[in-house]
């Protein structure tokens, strides 16, 4: 179950980095990098407060069982969010998620404030960088302490469970790291959209499966049911994504239409 939950937790937390690392290099690019490091730094030691606090209160003073059944809804909620926005994109109802055009929007919506280009620090800098990571950190902390904490079995404590998905985290955070200040530009070669759909999957089937436990299913197989789960959830997404493209194409067929035979009347 550790090896799940730290590869989850992994996952999830690589798409939330990309997304800040986006607005932390805009900041670097267009203001300066002291601003926009100062900012990130900050944010980080706020996440870690934050994330130790919560998680030793969690594994303390919260029941196991009450703490899986809230947990698990939270987290299939959160991962239907996901799916949502994965599925609607896959269909081609929703424009992908492009890091490039944000990176250049970014660019462009700070340029225009005529701000001077200087290396002094400078407080818009350090709040845009600052409010970036901090969002994006607290979906981050939110699955390290969710995902940590209701993974407690026999053999691992609430205690480990944390550790495992705050390493899962770590990796995902320090990689995003590295490989974006070697290339310097948006992450637009992960494929984003693809990482939110198999997160939003995992989010669902782990949500699913902790509920359940919350309220007192005992899951065939135990911990290998998260299998099952994972590959009905796949299903009912690749049909869901297969009807969506049949509408989208029978209303550009009825639009076309249409438009042909507004034509001929004019």
């Amino acid at each position: 179950m550790q090896w799940a939950v730290a590869t989850a937790a992994f996952l999830a937390s690589a798409v939330e980095f990309v997304e800040a690392f986006t607005i932390v290099l805009v900041v670097g690019l267009t203001i300066n990098w002291r601003s926009s490091l100062l900012g990130a730094f900050a944010a980080v030691a706020t996440l870690a407060l934050i994330v130790a606090t919560l998680g030793v209160a969690l594994v303390q003073f919260v029941p196991l069982n009450i703490l899986r059944l809230v947990v698990g809804v939270l987290l299939v909620l959160f991962g239907l969010k996901w799916l949502k926005k994965a599925i609607l994109r896959y269909s081609g109802l929703k424009a992908l998620h492009d890091e490039e055009a944000i990176f250049e929007e970014r660019i462009a919506e700070i340029r225009a404030r005529g701000d001077t280009v200087t290396s002094s620090i400078q407080p818009f800098g350090v709040a845009l960088s600052y409010k970036a990571v901090l969002l994006e950190g607290l979906e981050v902390a939110f699955i390290v302490i969710t995902f940590g904490s209701s993974a407690a079995n026999s053999v691992c404590s609430q205690g480990c469970g944390i550790g495992s998905a705050s390493i899962g985290a770590l990796v995902a955070g320090v990689l995003v790291i590295v490989v974006g200040m070697v290339i310097r530009t948006p992450l637009k070669q992960i494929p984003e959209n693809t990482l939110k759909f198999i997160v939003g999957i995992m989010l669902t089937a782990f949500g699913t499966f902790w509920a359940g436990e919350g309220l007192g299913i005992d899951w065939p197989f135990a911990d290998a049911f998260l299998l099952a789960l994972v590959a009905v959830y796949l299903l009912a997404s690749f049909m869901l994504v297969l009807w969506l493209k049949q509408i989208r194409q029978q209303q550009q067929v009825l639009t076309t239409t249409a438009s042909s035979r507004k034509e001929l009347h004019s």
